[in-house]
């Protein structure tokens, strides 16, 4: 009687059958709480082997694994999947991340859903959990969520069923000053990304179509009343299963100021050249061909701007030496600059200017460009040449003179020794002028040893400090500053020294 009144046992053994291959996770649990039967699924998704690995009732599972929500609240035992179907529960799509209490380091991510399996009498007969393993397409979410939240470029993201916006990164609110709950949840219409879009109307198709939308000019309102130009750009994304648009900024703002200040700096730039005292030209950097020229420039050469813009300077025939318009050239494309060097430059009537020039490579309205100045010194140097030939003149009977005087008058006429030390005979010792006399002979040290009666390392003594004095460093250096003060040899250093008093 007994037996006839018992439940009899359910035969699970063709739906374990029909479960076991499914991708899904099954698990079977009996309305006791009673554990019985897993699919290699659920056992692969769980981190065990065999169903034993679950336990054998539900509180066997709960002491075996450490459930939490994904906003990292910890689910407390009346809140697992598997108790709230014994009590009666259906699941829909409770997504849990899974933790093995013995091992922490193993974890899963998990969509769980919910079925019961009814006898004929419509009573449970079986409580199955479905689970699907989604840690892959989480992590994948966790590094883009990471990576958004971290890109430096400013980005919105709106879904596309309302179009509002459901995440933003730090980067679009430090460019536009809004704070993130006045941004999530709002309309594009509430916060128009495409604002005065150059490409306005193709812009919001696409945005309703889900296409991509490529790069153009807006203008956003920022949230104090002001506006801020910027490129955006859209590419359709999935979020969380669902359709969206990323939205990317780029901030022109700095590039505006940007080019503002150059800009003026650009028309300083243009108003210091123009007004200039002194000829300057912008040339191109390869071959040197004229580009512009200041009023000064036209003063000096004779040439109209007009005619020597875009002439090849060749052709033009504005260097008198061609060479050396090759070697600035040079110069100048290997990266060098040019000071104050002396070239020849030839006027619009044919006249030769002795120039001063100096060239710099710079950038202009974003070319590579010469920027040339030029000083002429032609009357300076007719000066120094006839002031030079009256010297000559004077010079030619300066017994009369003192040798200090006829030391200075030299230096005049050889302007190239003023950067040398100021030295002069009267300086030097008897002994110094002989050794110099001799060296002016040709007479090297043994020589002059033997012609003196000294030995060696006293001549060599003597020349250390004859040098230093005359601030040379070789013995061709010394003989040239000798003949320039008219020492040729021995005998005259010394018959110089005699007849002429130190003064």
């Amino acid at each position: 009687m007994r037996k006839a009144l018992e439940k009899p046992r359910v035969d699970r053994r063709q739906l374990q059958q029909i479960i076991a291959g499914l991708s899904e996770g099954i698990i079977l649990v009996d309305p006791d709480g009673s554990i019985e039967w897993a699919n290699e699924t659920a056992l692969s998704v769980h981190g065990v082997d065999k169903p034993a690995g679950l336990g054998k009732s539900a509180q066997d599972y709960i002491a075996a694994f450490t459930l939490k929500y994904r906003n990292n609240h910890v689910l407390t035992p009346e809140q697992y999947p598997v108790m709230r179907v014994l009590a009666g529960e259906r699941l829909h799509n409770v997504i849990v991340e899974l933790a093995k209490t013995d091992d922490p380091a193993f974890r899963r991510v998990q969509r769980i859903r919910s079925l019961v399996l009814t006898d004929e009498e419509d009573e449970p007969e079986s409580l199955v959990l479905v689970i699907q393993d989604e840690t892959e397409r989480f992590n994948a979410e966790d590094r883009f969520e990471r990576t958004f939240n971290t890109n430096p470029a400013p980005a919105l993201i709106c879904r596309l069923s309302d179009l509002r916006y459901v995440k933003v990164n730090p980067g679009f609110l430090q460019m536009t000053g809004f704070a993130r709950d006045e941004v999530l949840g709002c309309s594009v219409v509430e916060i128009d990304v495409l604002n005065e879009a150059t490409r306005r109307e193709e812009g919001l198709r696409c945005l309703q179509e889900g296409r991509t939308i490529s790069q153009m000019e807006a203008t956003l309102q920022l949230p104090d009343g002001q506006a801020k130009l910027v490129v955006v750009a859209g590419q359709p994304i999935e979020v969380g299963e669902e359709a969206c648009m990323l939205f990317t900024f780029m901030d022109l703002e700095p590039r505006k100021v940007a080019e503002d200040a150059l800009r003026q700096s650009e028309e300083r730039f243009s108003k210091a050249f123009r007004l200039a005292p002194v000829p300057m030209a912008v040339s191109s950097l390869e071959g040197l061909l004229l580009m512009d020229v200041n009023e000064a420039f036209v003063e000096t050469t004779g040439y109209a701007a007009e005619e020597a813009v875009a002439r090849d300077p060749s052709e033009l025939q504005l260097w008198a030496d061609d060479r050396m318009r090759r070697k600035l050239r040079e110069t100048l494309e290997a990266g060098g600059s040019v000071r104050n060097e002396e070239v020849r430059l030839r006027t619009r009537n044919g006249d030769i200017l002795d120039c001063l020039l100096s060239a710099e490579a710079v950038t202009i309205h974003g070319q590579r460009c010469v920027l040339t100045a030029i000083q002429d010194i032609t009357d300076r140097k007719r000066g120094e040449e006839e002031l030079v030939a009256a010297i000559d003149t004077v010079m030619r009977d300066a017994s009369w003179f003192s040798r200090s005087v006829i030391e200075k008058l030299a230096q005049l006429r050889r302007p190239e020794d003023t950067q040398a030390p100021a030295a002069q005979l009267a300086d030097l010792t008897p002994r110094e002028r002989e050794v110099l006399g001799l060296m002016c002979e040709g007479t090297d040290n043994a020589g002059i040893a033997r012609a003196l009666k000294l030995s060696q390392n006293t001549i060599r003594n003597h020349i250390a400090t004859l040098y230093s004095k005359i601030g040379v460093h070789r013995r061709s250096d010394a003989i040239v500053w000798a003949r320039r003060r008219g020492i040729t040899s021995y005998e005259k250093a010394a018959t110089r020294h005699r007849r002429l008093p130190r003064t």
